[in-house]
């Protein structure tokens, strides 16, 4: 391949075809089904769906055969079928629904108004993960566009990622054998270190999500009638919470939610730490960036990528302040997202969690966590030695810089459904979701040059895999 003639392929079509065709995509608010229960009334899915398969059939890839797969009630899948060279298949993954719009825009942003500056594409879902099936697409052109033989390619774009991915078993079992047999997955969905380099992801945590509830009345009293004689619910929880994790530190107190770290994670963990210095808690939009974490990087990474953690997502019971009388509420529902480590059985995570938190209620308290969705983390397997190669190569041809090997914080659940069912295939995981571009907060963005490099990245891939001994 012509390294050359690759990126000037790539570029052109990044500019001439693929950020206009984001821009009109982030317009679409198609956001998860865990978000917009109402997402077949409201049609924004298969608007999304339906323009992006409009672009792949513009695309003169050859024998490409392309299909939105719809099953009653659940979220369309875009299905692409590309013939190769060789018996070989690659699946080629992304999804195309949103996370909701948060809070927090910068007053000339929007999450549904595509704004380009400094290099980034602003607006929500771009980069997670509106991109994945132009960058797919554009790769396979841009060989194809030099007579480079690649391997037959399946490229699988789904509707229902950032709500777990719960439709898509139902489609993997409806296609069956049109998946073959990939002995490599490439997935543009993961984050990236920083914009200099390739970074390819070896791990993936798991998650847990579940509502904690806590009813001491059956409705609001005078808080100065009812103070000192009636708990507080907002206490008991604070109580509750301090059973499965410590408030001084953020540590788990639940055993079954961690799990031995492999070796080989804390050698690539030590190697990303000396990459990344102090970017790896810099990139974050701190309340006081004078602060500094107690821990070394090296044990930032650990935490984040192979340690539990807990986060509060959200409240409901809790008024609003301006509308926050002297009123006793009656009960409080606390929104828990459990990030589990790459190994960890999620479902005995939850009942572990579910067991602590329910166990010997508070007096006066009624106390019930119900288990929302429980999501399978991921650990690739040893990398085979034409994949380094081939990674660190593409990351040298078009960044100037080795490839660097890290875990992510994130969830990707389809990659664990794949490596069970596909134990032998070789996995990229890569993406755009570098500092500070902040997928599912306010202002987030596509790294633009990253996403031109990173497509000719994923085409040296496709070569090497093709012609790998």
């Amino acid at each position: 391949m012509d390294s050359k003639q690759t990126e000037t392929f790539v570029n052109q079509m990044w500019d001439d075809s693929i950020i206009p065709e984001l821009c009109e995509y982030i317009k679409v608010p198609n956001k998860s089904p865990m978000f917009d229960p109402d997402w077949e009334k409201h049609g924004h899915m298969d608007t999304a769906v339906t323009m992006l398969e409009k672009w792949c059939l513009d695309q003169p890839i050859k024998g490409m055969k392309t299909e939105i797969i719809r099953l009653e009630g659940r979220t369309p899948i875009l299905f692409m079928d590309i013939p190769g060279d060789s018996d070989d298949v690659v699946l080629m993954y992304g999804h195309y629904d949103k996370q909701p719009e948060f809070s927090g825009w910068d007053d000339d942003l929007d999450p549904w108004t595509p704004v380009i500056r400094d290099g980034k594409l602003y607006g929500r879902g771009g980069a997670d993960d509106g991109y994945a099936v132009f960058g797919s697409l554009t790769a396979i052109r841009a060989m194809q566009e030099q007579g480079i033989p690649h391997a037959r390619c399946i490229v699988l774009i789904e509707g229902c990622e950032e709500s777990g991915s719960f439709d898509l078993p139902f489609y993997i079992d409806h296609l069956g054998d049109r998946l073959g047999t990939p002995s490599l997955v490439v997935c543009l969905d993961a984050e990236c270190g920083n914009y200099d380099q390739l970074w390819c992801t070896t791990s993936l945590r798991g998650n847990l999500t579940g509502k904690l509830q806590v009813d001491v009345l059956t409705e609001g009293v005078h808080s100065g009638s009812a103070g000192g004689i009636v708990p507080s619910c907002f206490r008991i929880l604070r109580q509750l919470l301090s059973r499965i994790e410590d408030e001084t530190n953020g540590q788990i107190r639940v055993e079954e939610l961690f799990v031995e770290i492999p070796e080989q994670r804390k050698e690539q963990a030590k190697l990303a730490a000396d990459v990344l210095s102090d970017s790896v808690y810099r990139k974050f939009p701190w309340a006081d960036p004078a602060a500094e974490p107690s821990e070394s990087i090296y044990e930032l990474l650990l935490n984040n990528n192979w340690r539990p953690a807990l986060t509060v997502t959200g409240a409901d019971g809790m008024p609003a302040i301006a509308n926050a009388g002297n009123t006793m509420l009656p009960g409080t529902t606390l929104k828990l997202s459990f990030r589990l480590p790459p190994t960890a059985d999620a479902d005995q995570a939850a009942e572990a969690v579910k067991k602590a938190l329910e166990a010997d209620a508070p007096a006066f308290a009624r106390v019930s966590f119900d288990v929302d969705s429980t999501m399978a983390g991921w650990n690739a397997p040893p990398v085979a030695d034409w994949l380094e190669a081939a990674m660190d190569k593409a990351s040298q041809t078009y960044f100037a810089k080795p490839s660097v090997y890290m875990g992510t914080g994130g969830t990707i659940p389809f990659m664990g459904m794949l490596g069970e069912k596909f134990p032998q295939a070789q996995f990229l995981i890569t993406g755009l979701l570098g500092p500070n571009s902040n997928a599912h907060g306010p202002n987030e963005f596509l790294h633009i040059e990253k996403g031109k490099k990173l497509t000719c990245c994923v085409a040296q891939v496709l070569e090497d895999h093709f012609n790998r001994s």
